[in-house]
């Protein structure tokens, strides 16, 4: 994977900058991120080959950090999910200064409703993207970063 100096390959500029942001200030975000739980994904893109750094907000369980793969509710998944579920041995955490390897693991059924429950009673703006998934059909995936061995 790429280092904290590398480019973050993602097209999108405000992300982009929040990941600039993320890795300049150990971690800490400011603006509409200020309260929230961010980590940065690296997953290395299934077609490409190429690493790609996301934002994304999480939820601590334990020892893992779970995410959500809602895409703001749109009827697809990100690419990183599928980048992710593609290589799932091959994805690194940054979280807060902190940066390590890990593994993308899917959530099995009995734990993504609590999951969902806990993290749209932490942030209630996921309750929106839930439900704009599920309208469009899509059941949101939720996944575990586990820290590789």
């Amino acid at each position: 994977m790429s280092s904290n100096t590398d480019p973050a390959n993602n097209s999108n500029p405000f992300n982009l900058r929040v990941i600039e942001e993320f890795r300049s200030n150990g971690g800490r975000v400011g603006g509409q991120f200020a309260d929230v739980k961010l980590l940065l994904l690296t997953t290395r893109g299934a077609r490409s080959g190429l690493p790609r750094t996301t934002p994304l907000v999480h939820l601590p369980d334990g020892e893992r950090l779970v995410v959500f793969a809602s895409n703001g509710g749109a009827p697809t998944a990100p690419a990183w999910f599928r980048n992710a579920m593609a290589a799932p041995g091959d994805v690194t955490v940054e979280v807060g200064e902190e940066r390590y390897a890990a593994r993308a693991r899917l959530v099995d059924k009995a734990e993504h409703d609590e999951l969902w429950a806990r993290q749209i009673a932490a942030d209630p703006a996921f309750a929106a993207f839930r439900e704009r998934a599920l309208e469009a059909g899509r059941v949101t995936p939720v996944v575990a970063l586990e820290r590789a061995a």
